[in-house]
Protein backbone atom coordinates (compact mmCIF):
# COMPACT_ATOMS: atom_id res chain seq x y z
CA UNK A 1 0.00 0.00 0.00
CA UNK A 2 2.76 2.43 0.89
CA UNK A 3 4.57 1.82 -2.39
CA UNK A 4 1.53 2.32 -4.62
CA UNK A 5 1.19 5.45 -6.71
CA UNK A 6 -0.34 7.28 -4.99
CA UNK A 7 0.57 5.64 -1.66
CA UNK A 8 -2.27 4.54 0.60
CA UNK A 9 -2.36 4.38 4.38
CA UNK A 10 -4.33 1.78 6.30
CA UNK A 11 -5.04 4.26 9.15
CA UNK A 12 -6.08 1.64 11.69
CA UNK A 13 -3.12 -0.69 12.20
CA UNK A 14 -3.68 -2.36 15.58
CA UNK A 15 -3.48 -5.91 16.99
CA UNK A 16 -7.17 -6.52 16.28
CA UNK A 17 -6.54 -5.91 12.58
CA UNK A 18 -3.61 -8.32 12.30
CA UNK A 19 -4.32 -11.99 11.67
CA UNK A 20 -1.46 -14.35 12.54
CA UNK A 21 -1.35 -17.59 10.61
CA UNK A 22 0.91 -20.26 12.05
CA UNK A 23 2.65 -22.30 9.38
CA UNK A 24 4.26 -25.57 10.35
CA UNK A 25 8.04 -25.18 10.49
CA UNK A 26 7.99 -21.52 9.42
CA UNK A 27 7.65 -18.09 10.99
CA UNK A 28 4.06 -16.97 11.52
CA UNK A 29 2.54 -15.02 8.66
CA UNK A 30 0.94 -11.69 9.61
CA UNK A 31 -1.98 -10.56 7.48
CA UNK A 32 -3.31 -7.02 7.76
CA UNK A 33 -7.11 -6.87 7.66
CA UNK A 34 -9.98 -4.34 7.73
CA UNK A 35 -9.21 -1.74 5.11
CA UNK A 36 -12.32 0.35 5.86
CA UNK A 37 -10.19 3.33 6.93
CA UNK A 38 -7.69 3.11 4.06
CA UNK A 39 -7.28 6.19 1.88
CA UNK A 40 -4.57 8.03 -0.04
CA UNK A 41 -1.79 8.61 2.47
CA UNK A 42 -0.40 11.94 1.38
CA UNK A 43 -2.25 15.13 2.05
CA UNK A 44 -1.22 18.72 2.42
CA UNK A 45 -2.78 20.55 5.32
CA UNK A 46 -2.65 24.30 4.74
CA UNK A 47 -5.26 25.75 7.10
CA UNK A 48 -6.62 25.33 10.58
CA UNK A 49 -9.95 24.11 9.20
CA UNK A 50 -8.18 21.39 7.15
CA UNK A 51 -6.23 20.36 10.25
CA UNK A 52 -9.41 20.16 12.35
CA UNK A 53 -11.17 18.21 9.61
CA UNK A 54 -8.33 15.65 9.56
CA UNK A 55 -8.38 15.36 13.36
CA UNK A 56 -12.14 14.79 13.31
CA UNK A 57 -11.78 12.15 10.60
CA UNK A 58 -9.01 10.44 12.58
CA UNK A 59 -11.08 10.40 15.77
CA UNK A 60 -13.78 8.49 13.88
CA UNK A 61 -11.54 6.10 11.90
CA UNK A 62 -8.29 5.54 13.84
CA UNK A 63 -8.12 3.67 17.16
CA UNK A 64 -6.96 6.15 19.80
CA UNK A 65 -4.12 4.12 21.45
CA UNK A 66 -2.54 3.51 18.02
CA UNK A 67 -3.15 6.92 16.39
CA UNK A 68 -0.10 8.94 15.32
CA UNK A 69 0.58 12.27 17.09
CA UNK A 70 -0.01 14.30 13.93
CA UNK A 71 -3.54 12.90 13.76
CA UNK A 72 -4.24 14.02 17.35
CA UNK A 73 -2.87 17.54 16.99
CA UNK A 74 -2.40 18.37 13.34
CA UNK A 75 -0.50 21.57 12.58
CA UNK A 76 -2.16 24.08 10.24
CA UNK A 77 0.74 23.66 7.81
CA UNK A 78 1.68 19.99 7.58
CA UNK A 79 2.38 17.26 5.07
CA UNK A 80 0.78 14.03 6.24
CA UNK A 81 1.94 10.78 4.71
CA UNK A 82 2.00 7.00 5.08
CA UNK A 83 4.29 7.19 8.10
CA UNK A 84 1.16 7.50 10.25
CA UNK A 85 0.93 3.72 9.70
CA UNK A 86 4.54 3.27 10.86
CA UNK A 87 3.61 4.89 14.19
CA UNK A 88 0.62 2.55 14.48
CA UNK A 89 2.82 -0.43 13.59
CA UNK A 90 5.24 0.52 16.39
CA UNK A 91 2.33 0.70 18.85
CA UNK A 92 1.04 -2.63 17.54
CA UNK A 93 4.40 -4.37 17.98
CA UNK A 94 4.64 -3.00 21.53
CA UNK A 95 1.10 -4.28 22.23
CA UNK A 96 1.94 -7.72 20.82
CA UNK A 97 5.04 -7.81 23.03
CA UNK A 98 3.44 -6.55 26.26
CA UNK A 99 -0.32 -6.90 25.87
CA UNK A 100 -1.10 -3.16 25.96
CA UNK A 101 -0.28 -0.16 23.77
CA UNK A 102 2.74 1.92 24.86
CA UNK A 103 0.57 4.84 25.97
CA UNK A 104 -2.45 3.26 27.66
CA UNK A 105 -0.74 3.55 31.05
CA UNK A 106 -1.74 7.23 30.93
CA UNK A 107 -5.42 6.25 31.22
CA UNK A 108 -4.74 4.74 34.65
CA UNK A 109 -2.81 7.69 36.03
CA UNK A 110 -4.52 10.44 37.96
CA UNK A 111 -4.83 13.32 35.53
CA UNK A 112 -3.28 11.17 32.81
CA UNK A 113 -4.08 11.83 29.18
CA UNK A 114 -3.67 9.32 26.35
CA UNK A 115 -3.46 12.19 23.86
CA UNK A 116 -0.67 13.98 25.75
CA UNK A 117 1.28 10.75 26.24
CA UNK A 118 1.10 10.08 22.49
CA UNK A 119 1.87 13.64 21.35
CA UNK A 120 4.92 13.70 23.63
CA UNK A 121 5.88 10.09 22.80
CA UNK A 122 6.08 9.22 26.49
CA UNK A 123 6.63 5.49 26.07
CA UNK A 124 6.45 3.51 29.28
CA UNK A 125 8.35 0.24 28.97
CA UNK A 126 7.37 -2.45 31.48
CA UNK A 127 9.74 -2.52 34.42
CA UNK A 128 11.46 -5.64 35.58
CA UNK A 129 14.88 -7.10 36.12
CA UNK A 130 14.64 -9.44 33.15
CA UNK A 131 13.11 -8.13 29.96
CA UNK A 132 11.60 -10.86 27.77
CA UNK A 133 12.79 -9.19 24.54
CA UNK A 134 16.25 -8.18 23.33
CA UNK A 135 17.18 -4.51 23.54
CA UNK A 136 17.27 -4.40 19.72
CA UNK A 137 13.48 -4.90 19.73
CA UNK A 138 13.02 -1.91 22.05
CA UNK A 139 15.22 0.24 19.80
CA UNK A 140 13.25 -0.91 16.74
CA UNK A 141 9.88 -0.02 18.28
CA UNK A 142 11.19 3.29 19.65
CA UNK A 143 12.46 4.17 16.16
CA UNK A 144 8.94 3.71 14.77
CA UNK A 145 7.49 5.81 17.60
CA UNK A 146 9.35 8.96 16.59
CA UNK A 147 6.88 11.80 17.29
CA UNK A 148 8.17 13.92 14.39
CA UNK A 149 6.75 12.33 11.22
CA UNK A 150 9.63 13.52 9.02
CA UNK A 151 12.09 11.59 11.22
CA UNK A 152 10.00 8.41 11.33
CA UNK A 153 11.19 5.57 9.08
CA UNK A 154 9.35 4.56 5.93
CA UNK A 155 8.12 1.03 5.20
CA UNK A 156 11.21 0.11 3.15
CA UNK A 157 13.41 0.98 6.17
CA UNK A 158 11.21 -1.20 8.37
CA UNK A 159 11.39 -4.16 6.00
CA UNK A 160 15.19 -3.87 5.80
CA UNK A 161 15.55 -3.83 9.60
CA UNK A 162 13.07 -6.68 10.11
CA UNK A 163 15.18 -8.79 7.73
CA UNK A 164 18.30 -7.92 9.76
CA UNK A 165 16.57 -8.80 13.06
CA UNK A 166 15.20 -12.07 11.70
CA UNK A 167 18.65 -13.03 10.41
CA UNK A 168 20.32 -12.12 13.70
CA UNK A 169 17.85 -13.90 15.99
CA UNK A 170 17.22 -16.97 13.84
CA UNK A 171 20.85 -18.12 13.99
Amino acid sequence: MHNLEPPYAHNDVKPGNVLLSHRKGKCPLAILMDFGSARPARMQIRSRSEALHLQEWASEHCSAPFRAPELWDCPSDADIDERTDIWSLGCTLFAIMYGVSPFEYALGESGGSLQLAIINAQIKWPAGPKQPYPEEFHHFVTWMLQPQPALRPCIDDIIYHVDKLVTKFSQ
